[in-house]
């Protein structure tokens, strides 16, 4: 018999179902769905975080291995159900960036990822416009671009770290409309100056 042959997995993955239904049949047990795609989510997840630990240089597995953990848990987080998931996404991110920190980019998806699941938990716990959290956590995010170790210099992250986090604190004033004109600013001043470095690298 093979190691992992597959018969043998299917026929396991059968028999937990047939209990799950079982047990939910005799009211032992209620939300058969949710715990069997719990398991076979989160099992999925260990397989691939365990190849990942076994050979490091295929890193992208470290995102299917964190989605399906994240799927598997979420279900049972209630309120932070988006926090658990999306942290999972991010967390992804960030192993890749530690795992080498030449791959600074995942900084920034990290980064946006856990902004978005705060303000997920934010929405569930209150009734306030947490649109400028966005803009905070985007902020942070490119701050951290320019100040963590890797890479060639990226200090040109302070530039729309700062901009967003004036902006994101905006939001939260009295002039917080005046935002709809404040933002294509932003975009404007932060492309522009993207082009303008080009040019200025292109004439050296």
């Amino acid at each position: 018999m093979k190691r992992y042959d597959p018969r043998l997995w299917i026929g396991g993955l059968l028999v937990f179902l047939g209990l799950l239904s079982l047990l939910d049949n005799l009211n032992i047990i209620s939300g058969v769905n949710t715990v069997f795609w719990a398991v076979v989510f989160g099992a999925a997840g260990l397989y691939f975080l365990y190849q990942l630990v076994n050979n490091k240089a295929q890193w992208w597995l470290v995102f299917p291995a964190f989605v399906f953990l994240g799927l598997a848990i979420s279900p049972f987080s209630g309120a932070f159900s988006g926090l658990v998931f999306l942290g999972a996404i991010s967390l992804a991110f960030w192993w890749v960036y530690f795992s080498d920190t030449n791959r600074w980019w995942a900084i920034i998806p990290g980064g946006v990822m856990l902004t978005l699941g705060v303000i997920s938990v934010l929405d569930n716990f209150t009734s306030a416009e947490n649109g400028g959290m966005l803009f905070l956590g985007l902020g942070l995010t490119f701050i951290l671009v320019a100040i963590l170790p890797g890479g060639s210099t990226r200090s040109w992250g302070f530039i729309p770290g700062v901009i967003l986090l004036i902006f994101g604190a905006f939001l939260g004033t009295p002039f917080g409309g005046l935002s709809v004109y404040l933002w294509p600013v932003v975009l404007i001043v932060l492309g522009g100056y993207f082009i303008a470095r080009f040019f200025m690298k292109q004439s050296v």
